[in-house]
């Protein structure tokens, strides 16, 4: 398959069952939901070590949030229901209910549930109270900016880590620039994340290594630098491989945003360095959820 000059690989992205859930934040204003949220989803690029992955999904519009305020809805996927529980609360603690004038509500509604603020009240000290609204608990925790809105817990699903593909391009400014373009447009597919820095990871990594104490290392098949050391994917004219991740609620979701992203890249075309476009498939050691590239594109 080739679209505008460029090879749509016959390979597939490999990607993973994870838990994960919608928060909105909100605030006085948009300036500080956006730093809440950004706080919030901070150093959660990978479960590899960050211990869940996470990004901010869209700007809400007052009308669109339970209080009323400007808001931001994030995304946070982990690789089970305990550690989304766990990243959930700690990093509410620490970044939403310190940032000034915010309050956190859940953003997905399900049978399964999390503690949200449940636990955070009791920073409250005693003082804090709580208000049923349409069979749903709320705590209001006093601080010193007047008072702290959240609701009590969250609603948890099955979902999809790790889509992504691949952008083989001629320089690395070519490469970037294609993977920003894709990034732009698939911000506006809702229901999906990239967690990555700007969305883009250029240290795209395979499962396993030489060193024991590492379950993950480079993935020298796509290293421009190592095509006379090892079983190289790389043709002689391309020096720049960027990599997008996506997580997403489902599978669909997915789907969408990687047809999007290739589709903004292969715009570019050939015509811009842009060659190849790949994935990372790992002989079905990594999960159960393979995008077909082809497919996807067809």
């Amino acid at each position: 398959m080739i679209i505008n000059g460029v090879t749509i690989d016959e390979t597939f992205a490999e990607a993973f069952p994870m838990k994960g859930t919608r928060l909105i934040i909100t605030a006085l204003n948009e300036k500080w939901a956006m730093i809440s949220a950004q706080t919030f989803t901070g150093f959660a690029t990978s479960v590899i070590a960050c211990g869940c992955e996470a990004g901010i999904e869209r700007v809400l519009d007052p009308s669109e949030t339970p209080d009323g305020r400007p808001g931001v809805s994030i995304l946070i996927f982990a690789m089970g229901g305990k550690g989304l529980a766990k990243q959930v609360e700690t990093r509410a603690g620490q970044c939403v209910l310190t940032s000034p004038t915010s309050a956190l509500f859940s953003g997905l509604e399900s049978d399964i549930e999390i503690a949200l603020g449940q636990n955070l009240r009791f920073f409250g000290d005693g003082f804090q109270i709580s208000k049923m609204i349409d069979g749903k608990r709320y705590w209001r925790i006093p601080v010193m900016d007047g008072e702290f809105l959240t609701q009590e817990k969250t609603g948890v699903q099955a979902s999809v880590g790790g889509g992504n593909f691949l952008v083989l391009a001629e320089s690395q400014e070519q490469a970037l620039i294609a993977c920003e373009a894709a990034i732009v447009e698939m911000k506006k597919c809702p229901n999906v994340i990239m967690p990555f820095p700007g969305g883009v990871v250029r240290s795209g990594s395979k499962v396993g290594s030489k060193f024991k104490a590492l379950n993950a290392s480079t993935n020298d098949a796509f290293c421009p630098t190592l095509k006379g050391q090892t079983k190289s994917d790389l043709s002689p004219e391309v020096e720049s491989v960027m990599e997008i991740v996506i997580d997403g609620l489902t599978k669909e979701d997915i789907d969408v945003a990687m047809r999007v992203g290739i589709q903004a890249v292969c715009d570019l075309g050939a015509a811009n360095g842009i060659r190849r476009i790949s994935a990372g498939n790992y002989g079905g050691k990594l999960g159960p959820f393979h995008f077909h590239l082809q497919e996807i594109m067809a």
